[in-house]
């Protein structure tokens, strides 16, 4: 006993890498994405590599997790520069290392049950130049770096783990009591009584920061004197072209898992990125202002935003001026984390054509996410996301917020933020007036969300086209658009527990038809804002006592 709602309104305000390979087109694995593929992109080939293959015992590496291979990993890589690449081979033990610089033309392989193990000692990490969180600033170097590469590889059956519980602050009510027992046993200071840092100079850092990043620090004295703070991305690759991560399982990171950056021509293939859900910034996967890339067949575990896409933060993104583009992202999951698949924040380079099919999202904050605000800039369009299957997603299924105040939606959802509760003045559209237009959803179930979309725009700037088509929602709230516009909704059911189903405030052309929704409901469209030019009911399927005018 659903009633299917068929609703038109409109006017005011409503509701490659080189192919080294020579592979003939028939024979290239990954044709299979490109099939009827809305955008145009190049086809990104795997790196090849020469045929020369060093074991890390040859350079005297010993895999017993005590001794320190740092030294090791470096003169292995630079012997096999010298001869012009191939491939760096782990065997089966733990390798515990500091950071290891990759060269070009060498695939870092790890046999199976090869662990490499990274240190805990902050001073086998130096301060190196940088971007983190979208700005231009100093990290300390992470573990595994490569910058102005070509053909690089890390392969394998192995397993990386960044020590990353060594760096970490920890928010007391991410964790059990018995994780936080043993976290105060290793002594550390704190910022409350509910927020442990594991050492003075990672908390001063934290009190000089704006989201993760120190600022006006001018002299080495005060770089240093906040160093603990300065927690590096896992992996870092920069400005590299034809990489390729296949096989592999990246975890325990300082903040961010993988952050390519820069990169083109990237595949990331069947690897495991896995964090503990209490991680503080630790994102599986971070695209940054990168060209040309596959991430397929993969798994993400972690404590923050599992795929997410970005361009840099504010004027330092928008000087940069290198937009994320040409991504297909297909059969990944997503388990834990604030978001499934997430564009933004730092998204000031701008983003376009974008693929995501094929994904589960099981138990994240949110499902899809896309997160801006004034200030950021940058224009996001043709995101195309099909064959999305969503499940026990805590808040919103399907989230745009161009309020985005730092947290997670949980966290926002908690103190009452984030939730169109800002104030709807109108200011000038500038250069810094982030933008989201042409977005497509098709072919998406999602089930035990607390709310199954949130359309959040700007007054001066809002939320154009969206088109959503052919989706299942089952959720405790209904779908809510605000300062959004030219919107169209075909063959939609949004199972509610209560209405209204569909909510329109300072909405802009709407089209909606075969909307079906519980016959319980007393509520089933909420129209404020503005004026209603125009209603239409066909068949008697949409009864006048359901629809509210505020």
């Amino acid at each position: 006993m659903n009633r299917v709602l068929k609703y038109i309104c409109g006017g005011i305000l409503l509701c490659g890498f080189v192919n080294c390979s020579n592979l003939q087109k028939d024979d290239y694995k990954y044709a299979y994405l490109y099939d009827d593929l809305p955008f145009e992109m190049d086809e990104v080939y795997e790196p090849v590599f020469p045929d020369l293959k060093l074991d890390i015992t040859e350079f005297g590496g010993v895999g017993d997790g005590e001794f320190k291979n740092t030294v090791v990993f470096k003169e292995a890589i630079n012997a096999l520069e010298r001869q012009g690449g191939g491939t760096l081979n782990v065997p089966h033990g733990i390798w515990l290392t500091g950071p290891i610089v990759l060269k070009s033309n060498i695939n870092l392989h790890l046999e199976k049950g090869a662990l490499i193990l990274f240190s805990r000692d902050y001073d086998d990490y130096p301060l190196v130049e940088t971007i983190f969180e979208g700005l231009d600033t100093r990290r300390c170097q992470s573990p595994v770096s490569g910058r102005n590469l070509k053909n690089i590889a890390i392969t394998g059956e192995g397993y990386i783990d960044g020590s990353g519980d060594f760096w970490r602050p920890v928010k007391r009510q991410k964790v059990t009591e018995s994780q936080w027992e043993k976290f105060l046993a290793r002594g550390g200071v704190f910022k409350r009584e509910d927020y442990w840092f594991p050492s003075a100079k990672a908390l001063k850092g934290d009190t000089i920061s704006d989201m993760n990043v120190p600022r006006n620090l001018k002299t080495e004295e005060e770089w240093l004197s906040v160093k603990d703070f300065l927690r590096p991305v896992m992996i870092s690759l920069i400005e590299c072209e034809n990489v390729l991560l296949s096989g592999v399982c990246f975890s325990n990171s300082p903040s961010w898992n993988l952050h390519p950056l820069m990169c083109k021509n990237l595949i990331i293939d069947n690897v495991k990125v896995r964090n503990p859900d209490f991680a503080q910034n630790g994102d599986g996967l971070d695209l940054e202002s990168c060209e040309n890339a596959l991430v397929v067949n993969s798994h993400f575990d972690v404590g923050d935003d599992g795929i997410c896409i970005k361009s840099g933060k504010d004027e330092d993104g928008r000087k940069r001026a290198r937009p994320t583009k040409n991504v297909i992202v297909d059969n990944c999951v997503v388990h834990s984390g604030h978001g499934g698949f997430v564009v933004g924040s730092e998204m000031s380079g701008g983003v376009q054509n974008i693929k995501v099919s094929n994904c589960g999202f099981l138990g994240t904050d949110v499902g899809l996410r896309f997160k801006s605000k004034r200030g950021r800039g940058g224009v996001v369009e043709n995101i195309y996301v099909s064959n999305i299957t969503m499940q026990a997603i805590a808040t919103d299924a399907l989230s745009f917020n161009l309020y985005y105040g730092g947290r997670s939606a949980s966290e926002e959802l908690l103190s009452g933020d984030g939730q169109n509760n800002e104030e709807r003045e109108v200011v000038s559209v500038t250069d810094e007036t982030p933008c989201f237009r042409n977005l497509f959803f098709k072919d998406i179930v999602s089930s035990q969300s607390r709310r199954s979309m949130y359309f959040n725009g700007l007054p001066e700037m809002k939320i154009q086209g969206i088109h959503l088509e052919n989706i299942s929602m089952t959720s405790r709230f209904g779908a809510e658009f605000c300062e959004s516009a030219n919107i169209t909704m075909k063959k939609m059911k949004l199972s509610v527990e209560s209405g209204p189903v569909i909510k329109f405030d300072n909405v802009l052309d709407v089209e909606l038809s075969d909307i079906s929704y519980p016959d319980s409901v007393k509520i089933a469209l909420q129209i404020s804002g503005g004026e209603l030019s125009e209603v239409k009911n066909y068949e008697g399927s949409f009864p006048n006592d359901k629809i509210e005018f505020k």
